[in-house]
């Protein structure tokens, strides 16, 4: 059965305006401190070429990490994520996409259409994960640990929702669906973190 434009539309915004939540939780959490020790250094993707993508490997860098997929009304933000690795990858900062298909099944093919789409539409060059659950109980573990550290309410609740990871590992800050990558709060988030120190 196919979805009119009208109700794609209606579903985006609502699921744009529930991504308002975590701003104000995120907030509380990180005041009330972390939750649960650790870093995010102990946990692993596996790369959308089958190999391992360690987050260990960026120790000291600062991570962008963004659940994304190719039919969404926010896909056009891999262009954004592209430019934000050119512009600070030199100084420090990784962005990693971690497609899935949680949201709307918006990212149905295989990993490797995922990557042939990535690099052809927005000439994304910056690391892609193998497709992943990104919420409830089967939800990849950093995931899991990032719901955690900044409460349920930072967890995704649509496509291109991102996690600030500073150079230290700890958790940051959550940017909901609708924060563009290029806006100047994630800007001045990540020149922060820059700034910050490493382990």
């Amino acid at each position: 059965m196919s979805i009119s434009r009208r109700t794609f539309a209606v579903s985006t915004v609502a699921a744009a305006t529930a991504a308002l939540v975590p701003v104000a939780a995120v907030t509380a959490a990180r005041a009330a401190g972390p939750v649960e020790t650790g870093n995010a250094w102990r946990f692993a993707f596996t790369a959308s070429d089958g190999s391992p993508l360690p987050l260990d490997a960026f120790r000291g860098k600062v991570l962008l990490i963004v659940n994304t997929a190719s039919r969404c009304g926010y896909t056009s933000q891999y262009r954004g994520l592209q430019a934000l690795y050119e512009a600070h990858g030199s100084a420090g900062l990784v962005v990693i996409g971690v497609p899935s298909n949680d949201f709307g099944g918006q990212e149905p093919g295989t990993d490797a259409d995922i990557r042939g789409f990535c690099g052809g539409t927005f000439g994304v060059t910056f690391p892609l994960a193998a497709k992943s659950v990104v919420r409830g109980a089967g939800a990849h573990p950093f995931y899991r640990w990032a719901s955690t550290v900044l409460g349920p309410a930072s967890e995704p609740r649509w496509n291109f929702h991102k996690y600030l990871v500073s150079r230290d590992g700890r958790l940051d800050r959550a940017f909901p669906s609708h924060v563009e990558p290029e806006d100047p709060r994630v800007v001045a988030a990540i020149r922060a973190a820059l700034d910050g120190p490493a382990t």
